[in-house]
């Protein structure tokens, strides 16, 4: 089964099994991560669930959309692998995949 790699806000790093077509939210908020509070539940509204993505696969992620772009400029801990991880669905290609959660605003 795939995995996902997970870093909370204290450095300690997690691997959880994931299933495909599940956002990476929806996978970090069943894995019991406190620190994701996804308040909008995934529509792209709240940014809090700003992740940030390893670099080895940034180029595997889809595109990041204007409102996603515009939610993460809100945010004063935007880095240049910044994700909403409600934006991005897990798949096969992610296997490994490895994202810290961003410090709260």
């Amino acid at each position: 089964m795939p995995v996902l790699n997970v870093t909370n806000r204290e450095g300690i790093e997690r691997t959880i099994e994931c299933s495909n077509g599940l956002s990476l939210m929806e996978i970090i908020r069943n894995a019991n991560f406190d620190e994701l509070l996804a308040l909008c539940g995934g529509c792209c509204s709240c940014a809090t669930c700003h992740v940030y993505v390893d670099d080895d696969f940034t180029e595997a992620l889809p595109p990041i959309s204007d409102d996603e772009n515009d939610l993460l400029d809100s945010s004063d801990h935007r880095q240049s692998n910044s994700r909403l991880a409600c934006q991005i669905s897990f798949s096969d290609m992610l296997d490994g995949l490895k994202v810290r959660i961003a410090p709260e605003d």
